[in-house]
């Protein structure tokens, strides 16, 4: 689908759905995992299958679908094709998601570290009940 049709079928939908279709092609693990091999610059499929560990039509079953939302572009060269990301502001978008990720993971490491503080001075003050 083109940038063009994509577009005339983003237009008549509210932008919450057509925000929720955008994230939901990035909501899998090997397409968030395209777009950081993609930051130092354009792969090969071969490249990127490689990196990924996936097959052929794996491979080009996410790459199609991050193409058609417009995430990814490819440029043809002979017989290979490079992809690349559409636009860098992906990159300032994943990093943002990492660091959200990153500071819920440190308020929960927080909370583990305060309950197990507190764990050990509550069994030195809970009196023992029934016998052994």
């Amino acid at each position: 689908m083109t940038a063009t049709k994509r577009e005339a079928r983003a237009a008549g939908q509210p932008i919450h759905q057509v925000k929720a279709e955008f994230f939901r092609t990035l909501g899998h693990p090997v397409r968030v995992r395209v777009v950081g091999l993609l930051r130092d610059g354009e792969m090969t499929v071969g490249q990127l299958q490689a990196e990924l560990g996936i097959d052929s039509s794996g491979a080009s079953q996410h790459l199609a679908a991050m193409r058609r939302a417009g995430i990814l572009e490819a440029r043809k060269e002979g017989t290979s094709v490079h992809y690349s990301v559409r636009d860098p502001r992906i990159f300032q978008l994943m990093e943002s998601a990492r660091q959200v990720i990153g500071s819920h993971l440190e308020e929960a490491h927080a909370l583990l570290g305060e309950l197990g503080e507190e764990a050990p001075a509550e069994r030195a003050s809970t009196p023992r009940t029934g016998s052994r």
